[in-house]
């Protein structure tokens, strides 16, 4: 069985006006087209769906049956339409843990004064690609390297590395910052699949920590305020998700964190040479 969503609209269109001659007025299309296409439908349904009368046409049995389907039916083609339309005003920028920080916030409200015809819409997935590889984002921002047979990325900034403790440390509270060393002596609770922190921190060190796995940003929180141990992170989730409980503080002789902006290398997006500018210019006056 097969129809068409032209069919079912002129369809629709002819029942709603009552007259094949006001429906083809409508569709800007002849009246012999209106006839040709019901008649077409109603070969696949096996009915009669509108019978001509004096002033017009009427629904037959059949056509009353049909008519709320084929409004469902055309209501869902147009959402789909509009869909498709709208897929290309909108910038969808991805992020695992943490977007761009303190700079987040003015890069949205400057972009929306300057860009009336895309929108960016921030999007929070916990993957190593930041939803990219999903397809939930057209751009992510990542901290770790993309991976280059799928991607093309582009550093746009770079952050310092910061500790989180519990803020009531007895030893660590009143210090103003802290080193990869002190860090070394306590357990350091990592997110292995986002997450900056690793053991390669620590080579050549006199010893590495103790590592505790966590599975997302709230999730290391939690276990950084309940006393279980420690984390090191980029300044941006110091700004994202302040924590009652998590003091964070500046590692004087920690590696600096690459932000990168990453996306798909067979689907540049539109806005994209926009978007990697705005962000460069931020972290450039920061």
């Amino acid at each position: 069985m097969e129809w068409s969503l032209r069919e079912l609209r002129f369809f629709l269109t002819a029942a709603e006006a009552g007259s094949f001659t006001e429906a083809a007025a409508q569709l800007h299309v002849s009246q012999a087209a209106v006839s040709r296409t019901i008649a077409a439908l109603e070969k696949t349904a096996g009915d009669r769906l509108l019978r001509r009368v004096p002033r017009g046409c009427e629904l037959t049995s059949t056509g009353q049956q049909l008519l709320p389907q084929a409004r469902r039916v055309l209501s869902e083609a147009d959402r789909f339409s509009e869909f498709l339309t709208s897929r290309h005003r909108i910038l969808r920028l991805g992020y695992a843990w943490a977007a761009l920080g303190r700079h987040t916030t003015r890069l949205q409200r400057d972009w929306a004064k300057q860009h009336d015809s895309i929108d960016l819409d921030l999007v929070r997935h916990n993957s190593p690609t930041a939803g990219l590889a999903e397809g939930l984002c057209d751009v992510a921002i990542v901290r770790r390297p993309a991976d280059e047979k799928r991607f093309d990325s582009l550093v746009v900034g770079l952050e310092r590395r910061l500790v989180a403790f519990a803020s009531d440390d007895p030893h660590w509270s009143r210090r103003r910052q802290l080193s990869m060393a002190e860090i070394a002596d306590r357990t350091v609770i990592i997110d292995p699949r986002v997450g900056t922190t690793s053991g390669e921190l620590w080579t050549g060190a006199d010893h590495p920590p103790r590592f505790l796995e966590s599975t997302d940003v709230d999730n290391w929180l939690d276990a950084i305020a309940a006393g279980r141990g420690v984390g090191t992170t980029a300044e941006a989730t110091a700004h994202h998700h302040v924590r009652p409980g998590v003091s964070y503080r500046p590692i004087k002789d920690g590696p600096r964190i690459a932000v990168r902006l990453a996306w798909r290398r067979d689907d540049r997006p539109n806005g994209l040479e926009d978007l990697v500018d705005a962000v460069t210019r931020l972290y450039a006056t920061a």
